[in-house]
């Protein structure tokens, strides 16, 4: 029974960081658009950020993999 006394305690105070790291994330912006996220993967490439990567690909001597 004794060791009811420190286990609560414990308890309670990881219940409290839980919801202080659970508020933070919401206020971060962590949960506004959950689809977004899994839908990305799918978009093309921005043509600038391709070429920003030819340009380094370049400099490095490294090639650009081939797509299909």
């Amino acid at each position: 029974m004794d060791v009811l006394f420190l286990l609560v305690p414990i308890s309670v105070l990881l219940v409290l960081l839980l919801i202080v790291l659970f508020a933070w994330a919401l206020h971060g912006g962590q949960f506004d658009n959950l689809e977004r996220e899994g839908e990305r993967i799918l978009w093309d490439e921005p043509e600038m950020l391709r070429r920003t990567r030819l340009d380094a690909n370049q400099v490095t001597g490294k090639s650009e993999p081939e797509q299909s």
